[in-house]
């Protein structure tokens, strides 16, 4: 059933684990040599320096010049960035970095704090840069906020897609993140990250359907925190009520029904979990217990830079040429398809 439902904004309202997921979308040009837009557009920055008009095609962010994230701090929760469509540059204070989109996701385990850059370079000098993607904020169990900081690659060509057909034929396809369905698992999310407990019994799911499809949720757990975001559609109808393009809904881990009565293919992000039975205090870029231990965040950063950024610039990408790739502190690369280079 459904408990509520509303309109969805940049930062998309979430349920426990879950802190905050933001949808980005920006229809980029065609790159320059410097893997920037090949027409700079005049920016006015607020919000602390950033760039964040959401009347604008496309964002720079805070890049000055390729769009993106340059160095900043986080503590105490994980960021799980899902990329669609587009690129993203990894980099961070240990020394690991990365490149990686079309389909691929990023699985970060800040915990006892760390500092990342995530920049968007448009590589194509030939064609526009469409970047798509989700950044979901989850919450590290209010025992482990202060983990070692962690890094994995989901890479594409691992992430399973169920194809479900209704009994007239119509499919959904579900790519699977993380969790169980139907006798399916993603590779493993980070090693102290709460999707890694089984009886966090949590799931993200990207679910299409295309028109005149049915498809019902498992039952998973009368105490299950389960949202769906439906972001790209007509029209959606959930247990006999409709939801709209762009509006989201907070149901209950009971068998759902959804059938797309609109006239074009689904997109629908789907958060599920049981919640951490424990403190979750939000504020800035930190996750942690309570808001001594937020001030305790941002003393320690002060102090520390959480291991420094041990680069001349706070704005990194990679060689223009570099194909997808993970490389940890260690100094090991590897590369989707091909074998590990030392």
């Amino acid at each position: 059933m459904i408990i509520e439902k509303g309109k969805n904004s940049f930062q998309l309202k979430c349920q426990n684990p879950f802190v905050v997921t933001m949808h980005h979308i920006d229809y980029y040009p065609k790159g320059n040599a410097e893997l920037g837009p090949i027409e700079m557009k005049q920016i006015k920055r607020d919000n602390y320096g950033g760039d964040f008009n959401f009347n604008d095609r496309w964002k720079m962010y805070y890049g000055k010049k390729v769009p993106g994230f340059p160095a900043h701090p986080h503590r105490g929760f994980e960021t799980i960035t899902i990329v669609l469509k587009g690129f993203v540059d990894h980099t961070d204070g240990l020394g690991s970095s990365g490149r990686y989109g079309n389909g691929d996701v990023q699985w970060m385990t800040a915990g006892s704090g760390l500092q990342h850059a995530e920049m968007f370079p448009l590589i194509y000098e030939d064609k526009e840069n469409t970047l798509e993607l989700f950044q979901i904020w989850l919450s590290l169990d209010y025992m482990d906020r202060m983990v070692d900081p962690d890094y994995k690659m989901l890479w594409n060509e691992d992430i399973p897609i169920l194809n479900i057909k209704d009994e007239n034929n119509k499919l959904t396809n579900i790519r699977l993140i993380a969790g169980k369905l139907k006798g399916e698992k993603p590779p493993k999310p980070a090693k102290n990250s709460y999707a890694s407990k089984e009886e966090s019994k949590l799931s993200i799911q990207i679910i299409e359907m295309e028109p005149k499809a049915k498809y019902k949720t498992p039952y998973v757990s009368d105490t299950l925190n389960r949202s769906i975001y439906f972001l790209k559609g007509d029209k959606l109808l959930v247990e006999g009520e409709t939801l709209y393009n762009n509006e989201y809904a907070f149901l209950t881990g009971d068998e759902i029904s959804l059938e797309n009565i609109g006239e074009e293919k689904t997109q629908i992000l789907l958060l599920e979990a049981e919640p951490i039975d424990g403190p979750i205090v939000a504020y800035g870029n930190y996750v942690m217990n309570s808001m001594e231990e937020i001030e305790k965040a941002y003393e320690d950063f002060r102090d520390t830079q959480f291991g420094g950024w041990p680069f001349d610039k706070r704005e990194i990408y990679h060689d223009k040429n570099e194909k997808r790739f993970e490389k940890h502190e260690e100094g090991n690369v590897f590369y989707p398809g091909l074998e590990n280079k030392e």
